[in-house]
């Protein structure tokens, strides 16, 4: 057994899919399976039941996941332990926030030239937990956590966009509102998978007469635009870089809808100058 393979163990556990879970930690779907396979070997046990169309966790996997999490989390708390000492940042994000992210990173170290500052990938739970463990000095997360010696401090805003099929019938329009919208099926994700986009739709539609039609949620292993493809009739709000082709974006009448972006740190860990300059960069750049 190793840490890596209980890494794309949760991951797998997590998504529901091995594609979208090969997709989370930059590998082929080929080989997150078999690195499961070897896995299951190692152990003796099943941990997924596999068809084309869904992936099932077993009694075994709801008895593992736990203490999984635990030994990939005293991983990230050795790393810390032993990190040597001296002007180093890490800085845990998603690809979304690459650009404004290594602007950031560069004006930080243009103030102080001896620092050295990372930028790690991590899917938004392993941000937080990586925080937590002192593995990483501070991430970037869209909307806001609330857990126990964790302090979030916002940076921007950021617009989302509601998006179409480009053979929706709103198509093209410049003026469209959200109760027009209200006509037409809304796709999310499950609310238990993305609780901000959920209470996005929630705050926009509050004080309006009527309410989004939501259609069947999105499956874990399909994705937003691949759906609008193949329900033109339907709607879906995206963040900014998730537009893709075939796809149409819709100019919003009325007050856009947007979600906070924040950077989450240790309540008491102390700021060195590095990372003051770092987060004055993320909130200038």
């Amino acid at each position: 057994m190793e840490l890596r393979q209980l890494s794309y163990f949760v991951a797998v556990c997590e998504e529901l899919s091995f594609s979208r879970a090969a997709t989370r930690c930059f590998i082929s779907q080929s080989a997150i399976s078999h690195q499961i396979a070897r896995l299951e070997h190692d152990l003796g046990v099943q941990l997924f039941e596999r068809s084309t169309r869904s992936v099932v966790p077993t009694d075994a996997t709801t008895r593992l996941l736990p203490l999984a999490k635990q030994m990939l989390s005293l991983e990230s708390a050795i790393r810390a332990a032993v990190r040597a000492s001296g002007p180093r940042i890490r800085l845990a994000a998603n690809m979304s926030f690459a650009t404004r992210s290594l602007s950031a990173i560069a004006g930080a170290r243009e103030a102080h030239p001896g620092a050295e500052i990372e930028f790690v990938i991590k899917p938004f739970r392993q941000r937080i937990a990586a925080v937590a463990d002192g593995d990483c000095d501070l991430a970037l997360i869209r909307g806001s956590v609330d857990q126990p010696g964790l302090s979030v401090e916002k940076l921007w805003v950021e617009d989302l966009v509601v998006a179409t099929s480009t053979a929706h019938p709103l198509a093209g329009r410049d003026d469209v509102t959200l109760a027009t919208l209200g006509d037409f099926p809304l796709l999310l994700p499950p609310e238990q998978e993305q609780v901000l986009l959920h209470n996005v739709v929630r705050k926009a539609y509050a004080e309006l007469p009527t309410r989004p039609t939501f259609g069947p949620p999105i499956p874990p292993d399909h994705t937003a635009t691949m759906e609008l493809i193949n329900r033109p009739d339907a709607w879906t709000i995206l963040y900014a870089d998730s537009q893709t082709e075939g796809i149409a974006t819709l100019k919003l009448a009325g007050s856009p809808l947007r979600v906070p972006v924040s950077a989450v740190l240790r309540s008491e860990a102390r700021r060195s100058p590095i990372l003051e300059s770092l987060l004055s960069s993320l909130h200038g750049s």
